[in-house]
């Protein structure tokens, strides 16, 4: 088994990446998506959630209303840290039984939003970064996800740069370029991840590989 970390800036494409992974084959493990699972009504970390925020963070159908509940915790940096103890663990568990499911050849990709930000690298064999140009981002935030300009530079700017991302990468993806440059280039990353995959089944050294023989940061 090969484990992947996948991340990127918001606004850089991450998910068209990981989608173009699925595809070839990898097992997708989406941080992102566990945390909405781990709070969907009837769940234990949701009555966490409430217990800690009060009631008002409900919508009227019982489930988490998540615009109100940022606009508690993404002001207020205790906060935030109440509700990362709550949900993070959760996110934790239920990624390593999806981890613990795969088959022994597999290439597992955790797609981890704040990777760089919470210092997650070492968790995984490789790296992956999504790259985009800062102009990039905020029209892809302002255009596709209907974000003003003024929330996108702010999301943007909660983030670690983008020096801080390309410094932890082993692989860099460049997601400044039309889909069939994109999707070749993931064609290329995805042969090296299954040769890496396939020599770890066999009990050889990735570790080693990324400290020495590894994918160039490109």
């Amino acid at each position: 088994m090969l484990r992947v970390g996948l991340t990127g800036g918001i606004g850089a494409g991450k998910s068209e990446v990981s989608r173009l992974l699925v595809e070839h084959g990898a097992v997708l493990v989406d941080s992102d998506r566990i945390a909405r699972e781990v709070v969907e009504p009837g769940t234990a970390g949701l009555a966490a959630v409430v217990e800690t925020f009060g009631p008002e963070v409900l919508s009227a159908d019982g489930s988490l209303n998540r615009p109100r509940l940022g606009t508690i915790v993404f002001s207020d940096a205790e906060r935030l840290a109440e509700l990362n103890a709550i949900v993070h663990p959760l996110v934790r568990a239920r990624s390593a039984e999806l981890e613990a499911a795969a088959p022994a050849g597999a290439v597992v990709v955790h797609d981890v939003p704040l990777l760089v930000e919470n210092g997650l690298g070492p968790l995984y064999d490789l790296v992956i970064v999504v790259d985009a140009s800062p102009g990039t981002q905020l029209e892809r935030l302002v255009r596709l996800r209907g974000m003003t300009e003024e929330d996108a530079r702010a999301r943007m700017s909660a983030q670690a740069t983008r020096e801080d991302r390309l410094a932890a990468a082993d692989i860099v993806i460049d997601n400044d370029v039309p889909l069939d440059v994109l999707r070749t280039r993931v064609d290329e990353v995805w042969n090296d991840l299954a040769h890496q995959a396939r020599t770890a089944a066999r009990g050889e050294d990735v570790a080693g590989q990324r400290n020495g023989a590894g994918p160039e940061r490109e």
